[in-house]
């Protein structure tokens, strides 16, 4: 039965709304070939036993989990600073519909202990399958991401490393759903920065086998967490990381007061705080004696190799806003119509479906090799810098594919803009990321295992072309002036990346599974984005229509 008073307008066919489902309430493995052919690739055997699970789970985050992010969106968190004699509380109230999700996503968490260990009895690749959850969750909200899994395996390393054996049994406690479970946060921004460690402020003062720390931090997400991880300043100056629980040892209030929640422009499903420690009984997570260092034997030093995980993470929720932004595009495009025929069928929409197919195929192959291929040092920046753009760029696409509808807030692309933009901020923006690249290639080499796992990709002519390319940029931009080495980081951080997509996907048009159409995509991303069009910028080469190869294995609906 209609919901809706049927009006006469309303019965021309032109009107006919129930053509126009989006990729809400459809089943987002099922829906997803390239998934499939990801999860045939690194699964092997286990994949039988996993396709149950991945049905299931493509069922509730293309329904209820992605209901309950509008809903969540539209009804965001909100802080009950005191309680009725005026005492502090700062207690961060979830929304019904997060409650929902939540309950609902921890039933199915594949990246919990329990789930890993079956899934390896049974002949299938947790990590992978731990992947593939994160890709289908951020396709419906990446603050419910973020609100999961902020930290957590930065906690529990940490804890299990420096904490005193009490600590890290409540940690444990804390953390027995595995790192996605909600519970941790990260507390490093302050006023006077984030990514400027010299600037920090709040300070750390011994007290027996603990610590209390005394500052202001001025962005901590899932404030609502009961871990935290805090950067502060030891008696000597240097900075250190230190471990921050909701309640003390005692069992009594601990010393963090929320001030205020922030008001976002979008991520509105993850309560993003002002927090004040005031004394808060803190325990270091690095041995004393290496506190001040930055090095691997430290805990700032483990903290940053961790927070390359992280970037992995954001660099997901990218992949996650695009793929969305991709499905809502070709599920409008088919539906509506414009000058007699649908939007599909009209070349500059072809061309432009075309290209946001080639570009998140692409970002797909960073983030899974980033994820389930060898840890390259250089591999986090590189990934984050490219994808964490294309989700922005991808929701503003679908909004113009969308038209005016698409600038409405009823209409789910708006929401997908809105949470993009925060990816390129969250774990170091663009300038950050590439100073990272120097600092890698710089200290490390990075570079050089970067660049063989490249030419061990690649099968075209042109692509091992372009990493001697690489490698002589590489070799040129090292001696420059420093300032203007740093001024060209970017560049050259983005034809590392277009490299490392290319020889990627030519590598996948090898797997046996869907190759025809694996290389097709390959060739046009390098037409795109390592051939030289010539002097007519393309507009003389041959004429090609990809569009309905492409889409054949992008999605089934």
């Amino acid at each position: 039965m209609s919901r809706y008073l049927v009006e006469e307008f309303d019965r021309s066919p032109r009107y006919a709304t129930e053509q126009y489902q989006g990729a809400a309430g459809r089943n987002w493995w099922r829906s997803d070939p390239t998934l499939h052919v990801l999860m045939r690739r690194h699964l092997g055997d286990g994949f039988g036993w996993a396709q149950p699970h991945l049905d299931r789970l493509g069922e509730l985050t293309g329904g209820l989990v992605a209901g309950c992010a509008e809903e969540t969106d539209r009804n965001p968190p909100r802080l009950e600073r005191y309680d009725k004699w005026g005492r502090d509380v700062s207690q961060v109230v979830m929304p019904p519909s997060f409650q929902t999700a939540r309950r609902a996503l921890m039933d199915n968490n594949f990246t919990s202990p329990t789930f890993a260990a079956q899934a390896r009895a049974n002949g299938a690749n947790p990590v992978a399958l731990g992947a593939a959850w994160t890709y289908l969750l951020d396709q419906a909200d990446i603050g419910m991401g973020c609100a999961l899994g902020t930290g957590g395996d930065m906690v529990v390393s940490l804890a299990d490393k420096h904490a005193p054996p009490d600590v890290r049994d409540r940690v444990r406690e804390i953390f027995a759903d595995g790192y996605y479970s909600g519970e941790a946060a990260q507390l490093f921004t302050e006023r006077t920065g984030g990514s400027d460690l010299a600037a920090l402020e709040t300070a750390a003062t011994p007290a027996g086998d603990a610590w209390l720390l005394t500052g202001f931090k001025w962005f901590a997400s899932n404030a609502n967490g009961s871990a935290f991880v805090v950067l502060a300043r030891l008696p000597d100056g240097a900075v250190a990381p230190f471990l921050v629980l909701w309640e003390r040892r005692d069992g009594s209030r601990n010393g963090v007061r929320i001030r205020r929640l922030k008001d976002k422009l979008g991520t509105r499903s993850v309560a993003s705080a002002e927090v004040e420690l005031t004394g808060a009984e803190a325990f270091l997570l690095a041995a004393p004696a290496s506190a001040p260092a930055s090095g691997s034997g430290s805990g700032l030093g483990t903290m940053m190799k961790l927070t390359n995980a992280s970037r992995l993470g954001v660099a997901m929720m990218g992949l996650g806003v695009a793929r969305r932004a991709l499905v809502e595009s070709i599920c409008y495009a088919r539906a509506r119509e414009a000058f007699g025929r649908p939007l599909i069928e009209q070349p500059l929409m072809r061309r432009k479906l075309a290209e946001l197919i080639v570009e998140v195929e692409a970002a797909q192959a960073l983030v899974f090799d980033g994820h389930l291929g060898p840890r390259l040092r250089l591999a986090p920046a590189l990934i984050k810098l490219r994808t964490a753009r294309l989700g922005v760029t991808a929701a503003s696409d679908a909004i113009e594919v969308h038209g005016g509808n698409g600038y409405i807030e009823q209409w789910p692309v708006a929401r997908l803009l809105r949470d993009a933009q925060v990816n390129p901020i969250w774990e170091g923006g663009d300038n950050i990321l590439c100073l990272d690249v120097r600092r890698a290639m710089a200290k490390e080499r990075a570079h050089l295992p970067f660049l063989d796992h490249l030419r061990g990709l690649a099968t075209s002519a042109l692509v091992r072309t372009r990493i001697d390319d690489l490698t002589k940029a590489i070799e040129t931009w090292s001696a420059l002036d420093r300032p203007v080495a740093e001024a060209r980081l970017y560049p050259l951080a983005q034809f590392m990346a277009d490299v490392y997509a290319a020889a990627l996907l030519e590598d996948q048009a090898t797997w046996g599974l869907d190759d025809d159409r694996k290389a097709l995509v390959a060739r046009l991303y390098t037409d795109t984005h390592l051939t030289d069009p010539g002097p007519l910028r393309g507009i003389d080469r041959p004429a090609e229509d990809p569009l309905d190869e492409l889409l054949a294995g992008t999605i089934t609906l």
